[in-house]
């Protein structure tokens, strides 16, 4: 079976203890449904723009947000690249119940690139290299920084189902960790011609679903990436040699980074949420009658206000609306009363 190799550092031990500390904030938070749905919409978008955009997609995130929103069908490959890592990442619950495999990888590979590269769902057979060109004084140049181990199928096959038999076998490394070895090992191999990266990043994805960690969700992984992409990929390529210590590091800094973000992004929303969602002095009005009489219905607090019956059930249907009464029943009879 295959077995990584690094080194459980101090720094390394530090970046686990956070990453279980913000874990359990954002797991022992209730967070009102309204604001955890537009969470996730937020970070499936940025999610998709940022992994494509890493690989080189020109979209903006203006592009893209329009695209993904709009639910338009999209129009080139650029757009398909997007609107295809949008569409996996949306239906990546349905496969935490499924063990990592190489049809699962072949078919994460497929619906990524399907409409953008004929290869699409294939391993590679050939002989490639990963680096970035770049135009100088003298010309175009390719500055070469990984050569894949393997170039034939069946020896990028084998490789993949250690790798991934590791991964579903593995209980005692921490989930973290077997996401961050599993991100390099699997780009290490690159087992196709194109989309190594992104499809790496959803499996990286699928782990930490698979460990309960509530990734797009409430979280994304991508934005601490995009702070510097050179980094990430110099980081990425320490472990290289075998040695994985210095990119798990990064790797538990980054997720640290996104836990801590996520975080505070939700405490500020829920509080503009509790801000648009105050009552109205009137509203207030109708909080303290209903204080008063514990429950009342709808023309009795039109005439306790002196106001139409039409208004009472719009005043009763915005408290409604912002969580702080409830009602019961379906007539004209029904009653209200405080959450």
């Amino acid at each position: 079976m295959y077995q990584p190799k690094y080194n459980t550092t101090s720094q390394l031990i530090t970046n686990l203890t956070q990453i279980g500390w913000f874990h359990g904030q954002l797991e022992a938070l209730q967070i009102p449904k309204e604001l955890e749905l537009n969470l996730e919409r937020d970070n499936l978008v940025q999610s998709s723009y940022i992994s494509n955009s890493i690989e080189g997609n020109p979209l903006t995130l203006h592009e893209v947000t329009n695209l993904l929103l709009d639910d338009r069908v999209p129009t080139n490959r650029d757009e398909k690249e997007v609107h295809n890592y949008f569409g996996l990442l949306k239906r990546m619950g349905n496969c935490v119940d499924q063990p990592i495999s190489l049809s699962l990888i072949k078919k994460f590979h497929l619906e990524l690139l399907t409409g953008v590269k004929d290869f699409a769902g294939k391993f590679r057979n050939q002989k490639v290299a990963v680096g970035h060109a770049s135009i100088g004084g003298n010309g175009p140049s390719f500055t070469i920084k990984h050569e894949p181990p393997f170039h034939k199928t069946g020896q990028i096959e084998k490789a993949i189902e250690k790798l991934v038999s590791w991964a579903n076998q593995e209980v005692e490394i921490p989930a973290v960790l077997k996401a961050g070895i599993f991100h390099h090992q699997f780009v290490y191999i690159h087992p196709f011609e194109d989309g190594n990266g992104r499809t790496c990043r959803l499996l990286t994805a699928l782990i930490f679903l698979k460990n309960n960690y509530p990734i797009n969700k409430y979280f994304v992984m991508d934005d601490f990436y995009d702070i510097d992409r050179d980094l990430y990929s110099d980081k990425l390529h320490t472990a290289d040699s075998g040695d994985k210590t210095e990119w798990l590091e990064y790797f538990t800094e980054g997720i640290m980074y996104s836990l801590q973000s996520a975080l505070a992004r939700i405490k500020e929303n829920y509080q503009a949420l509790r801000i648009e969602n105050r009552p109205t002095p009137k509203e207030e009005a109708v909080i303290k009658i209903i204080q008063r009489q514990k429950e009342i219905t709808a023309p009795k607090l039109a005439e306790i206000l002196k106001v139409s019956r039409q208004q009472a059930h719009g005043l009763l249907s915005n408290l409604i609306k912002k969580g702080l009464i409830d009602k019961k029943g379906k007539t004209k009879s029904s009653y209200y009363f405080l959450k």
